[in-house]
């Protein structure tokens, strides 16, 4: 049967995989409130068509730094994709350069920075984590080495959120399979096959000889970052970086414009899509605010439909992040399902482009299409 959108991914992908693996996958923090209203604040964004213009034919692409990106898409970094398809860094990386999109691979992932990069030719970011000042060097070194063309700092992580369906299911690593857990992945043969009998997926970029600190894998699994990395750190970064630096996690636009005074090419507007501060706005509403930023906006967070990328764009984003969308259609297809997601995504972009009446995505304006809930939003 024919999926119509990325909510019928999601409930396709809970029937294939074992509880403790989607909760992972789709749970937030604490009583999820933050991650509830991701969704909410969307769905609160009304537009008001601009009819009687020709708009026979529509333009998807934006410019990403002289360069056009065929629609305003970049895979989000995402750990453990392991869990949801075997080699799910890989898949998802050559599904994004199938599709002409960045990919963006997380510090978390379970297909090493090496082993990705040989296997897409698409554009590769690459996410950090800081653990410690040393094996975050590491990292950065070798992402340049693997011509990764983005770096994106991921910085709402001083310690990790309280994720309570992870404490209920007990998931932790190395996995300590209780009775009701083992009975449930028997319930799901073909996760089993393609991910369960290869055993645990492995943090690919911590297995290496360089890597010397055993605490170093452990800190990446329970997200006990370096709290104590602050501006000078950035700049540091900045200067060790040559190539477009993104910090990622910003709500505030005075932090965006302090990242952008130390260097940072454009920032990422998100709360971590619900799972870290429970409390956090959702980063869509914040997003008019950062239209005092002089660098490139994206934002992520809530996605479900090609008209909530539009309604970004239209708020000020150059593009948008894509997390669980894409991992839903991991999780159900493979690379073809994150195809299918993202075409699905792309295909819904172009109609509600026209039905409100413009050809092109562009910020919103009094010529061409208004959010009834502007206002609401906190614009200026």
């Amino acid at each position: 049967m024919t999926l119509l959108n990325v909510e019928e991914y999601r409930r396709k992908a809970r029937r294939l995989l074992p509880r403790f693996v989607f909760d992972y996958l789709d749970g937030g923090s604490e009583d999820e409130v933050a991650l509830k209203e991701n969704l909410r604040a969307f769905e609160a964004i009304k537009m008001t068509p601009r009819l009687l213009n020709n708009v026979s034919a529509r333009d998807h692409s934006v410019e990403w730094f002289g360069q056009r990106l065929p629609m305003p898409i970049v895979i989000a970094p995402t750990g453990l994709n392991g869990l949801y398809r075997r080699d799910g860094d890989i898949l998802l990386a050559r599904a994004a350069s199938r599709l002409g999109i960045p990919f963006t691979l997380s510090t978390a992932s379970n297909n090493s920075i090496e082993d990705v990069a040989k296997a897409s030719n698409g554009d590769l970011w690459f996410q950090l984590y800081v653990m410690n000042r040393d094996f975050a060097d590491q990292l950065v070194d070798r992402a340049f080495a693997a011509d990764f063309s983005h770096l994106v700092l991921t910085v709402d992580v001083a310690m990790g959120g309280k994720r309570e369906r992870d404490e209920r299911n007990n998931f932790v690593m190395p996995f300590r399979f209780r009775p009701k857990t083992i009975a449930d992945i028997l319930c799901h043969p073909r996760w089993l096959w393609d991910v369960g009998r290869h055993g645990a997926p492995l943090m690919a970029n911590l297995a290496t000889d360089t890597v010397t600190d055993p605490n170093t894998q452990a800190a990446l699994l329970s997200r006990k970052m370096d709290a104590s990395f602050d501006w000078d750190d950035l700049k540091r970064l900045r200067d060790r970086w040559p190539r477009r630096l993104l910090v990622k996690g910003l709500l505030h636009p005075d932090d965006a414009e302090r990242a952008v005074a130390l260097g940072v090419d454009a920032v990422v507007v998100s709360n971590h899509g619900g799972r870290q501060l429970d409390i956090a706005p959702a980063p869509i509403d914040v997003l008019p605010r950062f239209s005092v930023v002089n660098a490139p906006i994206i934002v992520d967070s809530g996605i479900r439909r090609g008209s909530d990328i539009v309604k970004a764009i239209s708020l000020g984003a150059s593009a948008v992040m894509i997390g669980r969308a894409a991992l839903f259609g991991l999780a159900v297809g493979g690379e073809q399902g994150v195809v299918e997601v993202i075409e699905l995504l792309r295909r819904e972009i172009d109609r509600t482009q026209a039905l409100l009446g413009t050809r092109e995505l562009v910020r919103s304006s009094s010529g061409v299409f208004l959010p009834d809930a502007r206002g609401a939003l906190g614009a200026d």
